[in-house]
């Protein structure tokens, strides 16, 4: 289906929250609940399964590698051709491949829809962001992604601990079902956006390419941040248990919280401060983090490291989204989305393959001092690379 043209009229210029604006922020709100409902609770189906912490690794780790597969296509489509039908096509295979975990009753299975869930993660996540980066204004894109990015937030407060609830009291069946639906839901609001035309490029104008170059400085500080992320979403659940903690669910209620508060405050603070004022501290509070996780036995611990990553993630994660996209042509919108969500997905992906494989020899306390160091890298990433400031 062609694209629509959405060409706003002087006074609506820096207007945010417009009808599509609010369709796409709803769209991203569902998605997101329907893969935070699997995030902490697919380690636990492995485990139903018969696999052990190297296969919980492969099946974080799969998901992300085919998202990270799909995006550079998913982006330069973005950029050429078609933005409607990259978003309904990612959420087609979201739906089908969440219904079809309920087959799954080996490892082998269980990898093979993984990857065909990541495909569909992949385009339909780029696509919301270029279609969320489209309706923004570019002197409010820094509040925009943070309130659209507040769905990750919203999801995190209360699809994970509702995924443990589900599990706990009904079936790995009914978890699957739910998922599905929300990512229909999505793909409801996703048809009643007005999507804006491909815009041409002049001649001398960069062509639009698979990675965009200018975004590779956030989209590198982003990897080491999601690395960190890897561990939580993978083993935070199995470390819990293993301290005797039945339901860490509040974990990522405290964790969600904070990030909805953080997000929105983090943009604004970017918009009129510069960057340095809220990425520093947020990774340092990343790093904080995950030292107070290895040394957690108890379900305060537990929240207090929730407390510092939600507040840390929160303010970097749409700080480094807001610096990938201000500069961005719009002809090369879709390539600054596919590069940023790889370096994202390569992160959690290859964090959690390297976290089982690290847990196995040294426990989840020891892996969890370990998985600082990303989060030291990441900061040495942005000071090293240059801090920008803000645009005025």
């Amino acid at each position: 289906m062609q694209d629509s043209a959405s060409v706003p009229t002087k006074s609506s210029s820096l207007s945010l929250w417009t009808k599509d604006f609010m369709l796409i922020s709803l769209t991203n709100l569902a998605m997101f609940l329907g893969l935070q409902l699997l995030l902490p609770t697919l380690p636990v189906f492995v485990d139903h399964l018969g696999g052990n912490d190297s296969h919980v690794g492969m099946v974080i780790g799969i998901f992300t590698v085919s998202a990270m597969i799909i995006r550079p296509w998913a982006g330069f489509m973005l950029d050429t051709k078609e933005k409607r039908g990259i978003l309904i096509g990612g959420l087609t295979l979201f739906i089908v491949s969440a219904i079809a975990y309920n087959w799954a009753e080996g490892i082998v299975f269980l990898l093979l829809m993984r990857f065909l869930h990541g495909l569909g993660w992949g385009a339909c996540t780029t696509a919301a962001g270029t279609v969320a980066a489209d309706v923004i204004p570019r002197p409010r894109m820094g509040e925009g992604m943070g309130y659209f990015g507040l769905a990750t937030a919203i999801s995190m407060a209360v699809a994970p601990a509702a995924g443990i609830f589900i599990i706990n009291n009904y079936s790995f069946t009914h978890l699957f079902l739910i998922s599905a639906a929300l990512a229909f839901f999505a793909l409801v609001f996703s048809l009643g956006i007005k999507y804006q035309n491909i815009i041409q490029a002049a001649a001398n104008a960069p062509k639009p390419t698979l990675y965009e170059k200018s975004a590779l400085r956030p989209s590198l500080v982003i990897f080491f941040v999601t690395t960190t992320f890897g561990s939580i979403v993978s083993f935070l659940v199995l470390y819990a248990n293993q301290r005797g903690i039945d339901n860490i669910g509040p974990f990522f209620t405290i964790f969600a919280l904070i990030m909805l508060i953080s997000r929105p405050l983090s943009g604004i603070l970017v918009d009129k401060r510069g960057y340095d004022i809220v990425v520093i501290p947020g990774l340092l509070l990343l790093v904080g983090a995950m030292l107070i996780l290895a040394a957690s036995h108890t379900m305060w611990m537990f929240l207090l490291a929730a407390a510092f990553y939600g507040l840390g993630f929160g303010s970097v994660q749409p700080s480094m989204q807001a610096l990938a996209m201000r500069d961005a042509e719009p002809n090369r919108r879709g390539a600054v989305n596919s590069t940023f969500f790889s370096a994202f997905d390569l992160g959690i992906g290859g964090g959690a393959m390297v976290w089982g494989i690290l847990a196995q020899f040294t426990g989840y306390s020891l892996m969890y001092a370990f998985a600082s160091i990303p989060g030291i890298l990441a900061l040495l990433t942005y000071i090293m690379l240059g801090k920008p400031k803000r645009l005025d």
